[in-house]
């Protein structure tokens, strides 16, 4: 087993996530003036090190994709849900395997920055059953190609306080995160997610729709997670605040 190293290019191996763990935290006290918690790098190791083992999906981009279906995330869909994250979402990036799009509704706290894997897994699944998440997987011929976090704006820790003079967050769906398997992306899996998100919004009860892409993303396919503007601009989204990071996008949802 392995882990990179988020500050520079090494990388450790080992036998098992443990003794990754070591390793890492053994280099890190080396190489690096951190003052992240132990136990925070210890996660990272662990995690980054069991998404190596885990991630099995494919890395090539197909150079064309069948049909395009999306369906929300009930019940009967959370195993492919759950199998999209386990093993195909983010394979060739062990790195964001852990996140399980947890982040926007429970932020990690600077006393943890990096928290296991299982406990990520765990909780998301258990707000999808609850309603305290809803998002939508997108399908090609048959197998699950990409998701989305289509939320209330009130449901997200990250993002409930945006625009504070302005609509009630519960009456706003969050477009927080957008998951596109790697054979999948650039055949706009992501637009028909959005379009799905924004057909379904007046039967959600929803006033407005929201999206918060990045101002200026990071290189690669990955670094338009929130969704790149331009896909949030030819849906009739206007700037509603351009804050440090990113823009806040609203659309009516009729």
């Amino acid at each position: 087993m392995k882990t990179g190293c988020f500050g520079c290019d090494e990388t450790m191996e080992a036998d098992d996530p443990e003794a990754v763990a070591d390793r890492f935290v053994a280099h890190a006290a080396e190489s690096h003036d951190w003052s992240y918690p132990e136990e925070a790098l210890r996660n990272y190791a662990r995690n980054y090190a069991e998404a190596s083992e885990r991630l099995t999906g494919g890395t090539e981009r197909l150079p064309e994709i069948g049909e395009i279906t999306v369906h929300p995330v009930t019940e009967d869909r959370i195993g492919d849900w759950l199998d999209f994250f386990d093993h195909d979402g983010f394979a060739g990036n062990p790195d964001w395997a852990a996140c399980y799009c947890i982040e926007p509704h429970d932020p990690a706290g600077t006393e943890m920055p990096e928290r296991l894997w299982k406990d990520n897994r765990s909780a998301m699944v258990q707000r999808l059953r609850t309603g305290g998440a809803v998002g939508y997987l997108a399908y090609v011929d048959g197998k699950t190609a990409g998701w989305v976090n289509a939320s209330p704006r009130s449901d997200y820790a990250l993002y409930r306080l945006v625009d504070p003079d302005g609509p009630d967050p519960s009456s706003v769906i969050g477009v927080s995160c957008f998951v596109i398997a790697p054979p999948f992306r650039r055949h706009g899996v992501a637009a028909a997610l959005l379009d799905r998100v924004v057909a379904d919004s007046p039967a959600r009860g929803a006033s407005w729709i929201e999206g918060y892409p990045h101002n200026q993303p990071e290189e690669g396919d990955g670094g338009h997670f929130r969704g790149p503007r331009s896909m949030y601009d030819a849906r009739g989204f206007e700037p509603v605040e351009v804050r440090e990071r990113d823009t806040v996008m609203r659309r009516p949802a009729s």
